[in-house]
């Protein structure tokens, strides 16, 4: 996955700031799940860099879905918008908020 498509997901909750996106990523067979709201990502299952430099999505992870979920998250009881997104179908969504 390329910086560019990590930086449109965050531009997406910038302009969408009452949404969460908790996308569920493979990087080098392990699996992870990053936050992203307010147009910053933060992993749910690893260490984050303090950096905001270091991408949180590397260029190695592969998108297996994208979670739509009303702010605030909670991670017990998550208020689903939308499940099982793929890359291709968020796009529309992203083309909405002009990202």
């Amino acid at each position: 996955m390329s910086n560019l498509i990590a930086r449109r997901l965050e531009q997406y909750t910038e302009k969408r700031p009452q949404e969460v996106l908790i996308v569920h990523i493979e990087i080098e067979g392990e699996p992870d799940e990053i936050a992203i709201f307010k147009g910053f990502s933060s992993s749910l299952m690893r260490p984050t860099a303090f950096d905001p430099d270091v991408p949180v999505l590397p260029n190695t992870a592969k998108i297996l879905k994208i979670d739509r979920v009303a702010s605030p998250y909670n991670p017990t009881q998550p208020d689903y918008l939308q499940q099982g997104l793929t890359w291709d179908s968020i796009q529309p969504l992203l083309s909405q908020v002009g990202v």
